[in-house]
């Protein structure tokens, strides 16, 4: 490659080799902003807060929340084949952290990636030693690969997707460096054709390219007791119903607001509510009676007779039970500005969703799911009303729900293919 370019890549390591300085510095704007983990900082600058597991090691990065989570059911499935496995999941966000928090597969830990600070990243390398990194969505780390390369540690990239902007940054200023980078990476696995041309055209090798497709989280479904669906859809007598899902504080009266409106249409309409926190119950159930509504506590034994108009279902471990019952989902934390949650959940059960303009938690999937006709964003809780009542119409739940199971599993042949190439990169085939 012409010498600039290696220059190029030559200066940046030379600086990140002393880097420390600026690391610190941008570590302390960060968590100023609120955009680090005081208790965790350590992670950021390779210290590890956990002990590295015994046995073969698994390293995924992913850079936030939408590539974090779009892994989780791959590595479920990876540690079932092979229980020796255990897995490192990294990532740079605090968003990440806390949606990964609970949902982890086993024999999986997380820490926060260093930044690409080389003394950083040895650190963290030194003491995780990981047999196979895989990167997630395609960011190139100069100080990760060359720190990876020298230790002969092998690198995957899967579910790669680059921009037309960050591919015209590298090409226009570092594309000798980025030709030097992407060769010391073994495989990648495309969403796209059109990240394909841009690696190739930034000097990925065409022989450690495919074009797979995206990989989707693909969640197993969430669990439920047969005995008591059944049970509940017989309390329902045939009455149309929909849930507002994982709910904060403010959104309970707002449903309710939604649940009055469509009642209009549909007079025996029932809302389920199921609070993100159920020792909120009280609180809820105390202030929806206040304002006249007819509502039964789960937690409480109460149960659904034929004049209830609210279920505040205030139990741990139910929700794979409620979008069974429930053809229509709203996803709580996205009318109030939380992020939203996970929308694979309500779509792997046959359930339409709506949400509300906050969801960056889950921006790339929310995205996908409004692209394929299977969720509906609204605005405000007058806009949540009037669209349940039309999303209730059968026909039109029905074809959300099943664009929604949809792109929940269209990513299934995707998996497979990444599993296979990570195994045969552990098993050392080439």
């Amino acid at each position: 490659m012409p010498r600039r370019h290696s220059l190029v890549l030559g200066a940046y390591l030379a600086w990140s080799e002393r880097a420390e300085g600026y690391g610190m510095r941008k570590l302390r704007q960060r968590q100023a902003a609120g955009k680090e983990d005081p208790a965790r900082i350590g992670e950021r600058r390779g210290i590890a807060s956990l002990d590295r597991p015994d046995g073969p090691l698994v390293w995924f990065h992913a850079a936030s929340v939408g590539e974090s989570v779009s892994l989780l059911e791959m590595i479920r499935r990876m540690g079932e084949e092979r229980t020796d496995l255990s897995f490192l999941i990294t990532s740079g966000t605090v968003t990440s952290a806390e949606v990964l928090a609970g949902r982890m597969p086993p024999r999986s830990l997380h820490q926060y990636v260093p930044l690409d600070v080389r003394p950083w990243m040895r650190r963290f390398l030194d003491h995780w030693r990981p047999d196979l990194a895989v990167l997630a969505e395609g960011e190139i780390w100069p100080a990760l690969l060359h720190e990876s390369a020298k230790r002969g540690l092998p690198v995957a990239m899967v579910n790669a997707r680059m921009t037309d902007r960050a591919h015209r940054k590298w090409r226009r200023f570092a594309r000798g460096a980025a030709r030097a980078l992407l060769h010391r990476i073994e495989h990648v696995q495309a969403q796209d054709r059109a990240t394909a041309d841009r690696l190739l055209d930034l000097g990925l090798p065409p022989e450690r390219l495919e074009v797979t497709g995206t990989l989707k989280e693909g969640s197993k479904a969430l669990p439920h007791d047969e005995r008591e669906r059944v049970a509940l859809a017989a309390a329902l007598q045939g009455r149309p119903c929909w849930l507002a899902a994982s709910t904060h504080e403010g959104e309970e009266a707002g449903a309710a607001e939604a649940h009055a409106q469509a009642r209009r249409a549909w007079q025996k309409l029932l809302l389920v509510i199921a609070p993100r926190h159920p020792d909120r119950a009280t609180e809820i159930v105390d202030g929806l009676r206040l304002e006249g509504w007819r509502v039964a506590r789960r937690s409480e034994g109460e149960a659904i007779e034929a004049d209830t108009e609210i279920y505040v279902a205030d139990t741990m471990g139910e929700m794979g039970l409620w979008y069974r019952l429930c053809p229509v989902s709203f996803m709580g934390g996205s009318l109030v500005p939380v992020g939203g949650h996970n929308p694979f959940e309500p779509a792997a059960l046959g359930s339409a969703i709506l949400h509300g303009p906050h969801v960056h938690n889950f921006a790339d999937i929310f995205a996908r799911l409004g692209e394929a006709g299977a969720a509906r964003e609204v605005q405000d809780w007058d806009d949540l009303g009037t669209t349940l009542a039309r999303v209730l119409e059968p026909d039109e739940a029905a074809r959300m729900a099943h664009a929604a199971w949809e792109v929940c599993s269209a990513g299934g042949d995707v998996t497979e293919a990444a599993m296979d190439l990570l195994f045969a990169m552990l098993d050392g085939v080439d």
